[in-house]
């Protein structure tokens, strides 16, 4: 007699997907294998989660990046050399907001989305709204290695797509917080054309999921 086994359907977070269709090659079926096996096993840590609670609490308290200081000499010894990296550079990132007097925090909602079949998480990790009216909704990317641009792209492109529930009237933005650079959407980026290049993606990533 043969014991069932349950099926997980596929199912991926806005950073998964963006690092998946940043990937070429064999790569692709690993890491969607990787994936699998973490929602499986329930498992994943994520390091930065202090630091992003850090940088907000210095953005509502206009603390100055005392908050993100703790965080760098409270981490367990095994996560410092990475925070020690990552708490300057998330420092300047705080400074390029300028007047924090001028610039409130807001709160984003999580979102739920198909591309093509496939559920993905699209999940801000806050907001931002400014004395001018202005307000963005951010994704900070911590990673070693520069994003690459099609990560970027679909990033900005899934979040835009879905920025009247997520936060109404904001702009997508992601931060390379290593590298202190900020990309926001290319007016010259034609959506049609994302929506069918992210939907083959999709379709791929499905595929490698039921074959892992």
């Amino acid at each position: 007699m043969t014991t069932p086994t349950t099926t997980l359907a596929p199912y991926v977070t806005l950073l998964g997907f963006a690092r998946y269709v940043g990937r070429t090659g064999p790569s692709r079926a690993s890491f969607v294998q990787g994936l699998r096996r973490q929602r499986a096993s329930h498992s994943g840590f994520n390091p930065h989660s202090s630091l992003l609670k850090a940088l907000k609490a210095d953005i509502q308290f206009r603390s100055g990046g005392s908050h993100l200081e703790q965080v760098r000499t409270a981490v367990k010894p095994r996560w410092r050399p990475l925070h020690d990296i990552l708490v300057p550079a998330t420092k300047d990132y705080l400074a390029s907001l300028g007047d924090l007097n001028e610039c409130q925090l807001v709160r984003t909602r999580d979102v739920i989305a198909f591309v093509s079949n496939l559920p993905v998480k699209i999940n801000p990790q806050f907001g931002l709204r400014y004395a001018d009216g202005r307000a963005e909704a951010v994704r900070l990317v911590f990673d070693e290695q520069p994003p690459p641009q099609e990560a970027i792209l679909a990033t900005l492109h899934l979040m835009q797509r879905h920025m009247d529930d997520i936060l109404p009237g904001a702009e997508a933005v992601v931060v390379d917080v290593r590298r202190g650079q900020v990309h926001r959407p290319d007016p010259g980026t034609k959506p049609e054309q994302v929506e069918q290049w992210l939907a083959g993606e999709a379709a791929a990533f499905a595929t490698m999921w039921d074959v892992a």
